[in-house]
């Protein structure tokens, strides 16, 4: 692999990020681009991934360990962060959907920011983020 490839997968994403309770890592995009690296390159197979259904939001990825699962209460945090950073912000109860990284896929020619995902689960959560960490 060329090192410009290996550059671009080890870089850091450009991301809003917060902490959760247990130590958990919480990113949200901030571009369409953004988005794209987050839940295709930088995001491991077992990480959480999440996105508001139905009108335009960040890709957020929920970090985890392959030592343990996040209980239910961080993922619904986690998704609260997707609501939160979309155009549903202002919403009161809203969908998000839910799966793991590697049910998440590209097509080529795609526009930014839009990606495939399978065997989904929707929350229903209210916008909210924990402090940020950086």
């Amino acid at each position: 692999m060329p090192s410009q490839d290996k550059d671009k997968i080890n870089r850091r994403p450009d991301a809003f990020e917060y902490e959760l309770p247990g130590g958990y890592k919480v990113l949200a995009g901030k571009t369409d681009v953004e988005n794209d690296f987050l839940s295709t390159k930088f995001a491991a197979p077992n990480d959480y991934w999440f996105h508001v259904r139905g009108m335009p939001g960040s890709h957020v990825i929920l970090r985890v360990s392959e030592k343990e699962a996040p209980d239910k209460d961080i993922i619904k945090q986690a998704a609260a962060v997707a609501a939160y950073h979309s155009k549903a912000r202002s919403g009161g109860v809203v969908p998000v959907s839910c799966t793991l990284a590697k049910h998440v896929t590209k097509v080529r020619g795609d526009r930014p920011g839009t990606v495939h995902i399978r065997k989904e689960t929707v929350l229903k959560v209210r916008p909210a983020v924990p402090d940020k960490v950086e």
